[in-house]
């Protein structure tokens, strides 16, 4: 697994894989980048007083690991075997989580050209889920896992009271473009930025729609005019956060706009593919301080 996740992410070709697995009578996927393990699940303590969603915490080797149970998270009732349940221990916003689910079938590669947004009438999907993908005449929803963690403990989400940190802020006249597929995400990106004095930002919701703007202002000849620097997610439906930071640091046109990715999947293993794209800063969410701090550095 390790080994293929180099060959893809290195080379920026918009493509990952995808782990699909079964909750209830649901079937869903998770992006290989996020998970360290896939492991039976053993004996669970429980934890009094703790959120509904928190089945409680498993010792593994060395670390002590909060479980969620997707089981509860997504309504379904509770689980028929959970002697065969497996956990799949997944690492996002600087935390290693397990999440309980019932079994874990193959490994897909696909290109995020292929993963569909859910759309508003899709019975709440994006509350839910961040991507859909057809496979093998089966409808797959990439679940939004950051989402989950931070609806279960809002500490690890972005604050806009983290910025009042910073001391008083005058208002920069700079133009930031930002592709980030969470409308909530927009939502609180636009009050942090504006809260630390960023508040001419043009937000898209993938890649391939900020790369389309990027394009038509090539055209006009008037990139530097409206851009002074994007920020990126790196999971997002049609074109990935590493394969937009390629293309625009291999444009000759484009190459100087500063980029900075702003992912949950900034790990340590993971910090040196975003260089290999040429990623001019690269931040893990929620630290909306360090991000704000890398772009006074670079506009």
């Amino acid at each position: 697994m390790q080994q293929n996740k180099e060959i893809l992410l290195e080379s920026g070709t918009n493509e990952l894989e995808v782990i699909v697995f079964q909750v209830g009578t649901g079937v869903f996927g998770i992006n290989v980048m996020k998970v360290r393990e896939i492991i039976k699940a053993p004996p669970v303590t429980s934890m009094p007083n703790s959120h509904p969603h928190i089945e409680g915490i498993v010792r593994l080797r060395d670390e002590v690991l909060t479980v969620v149970d997707l089981t509860t998270v997504l309504g379904f009732p509770p689980s028929e075997h959970p002697e065969e349940d497996k956990l799949i221990i997944s690492e996002l916003n600087q935390l290693k989580v397990a999440f309980r689910v019932q079994s874990v079938s193959r490994i897909h590669r696909l290109s995020w050209e292929q993963i569909e947004k859910p759309t508003d009438l899709s019975q709440n999907l994006e509350s839910a889920a961040t991507g859909v993908v057809k496979l093998d005449d089966q409808m797959i929803l990439l679940l939004d896992f950051e989402k989950i963690v931070v609806d279960i403990n809002p500490d690890k989400g972005i604050n806009v009271s983290q910025v009042k940190t910073l001391g008083k802020r005058e208002r920069r006249h700079k133009k930031i473009v930002a592709a980030e597929d969470s409308a909530m995400l927009q939502k609180l990106l636009h009050d942090t930025l504006a809260e630390a004095g960023y508040d001419q930002v043009t937000f898209f919701q993938n890649g391939k729609e900020a790369w389309d703007y990027l394009e038509y202002l090539k055209s006009t000849g008037d990139v530097y005019n409206e851009v002074d620097l994007l920020i990126t997610d790196l999971e997002m439906p049609k074109m990935d956060g590493h394969h937009l930071t390629r293309k625009i640091k291999e444009d000759e046109s484009l190459k100087d706009i500063p980029v900075i990715i702003f992912s949950s999947l900034i790990t340590d293993d993971l910090y040196h593919k975003g260089e290999r794209v040429g990623a001019d800063g690269q931040v893990s969410k929620p630290e909306i301080v360090k991000l704000i701090g890398q772009i006074d550095q670079l506009v």
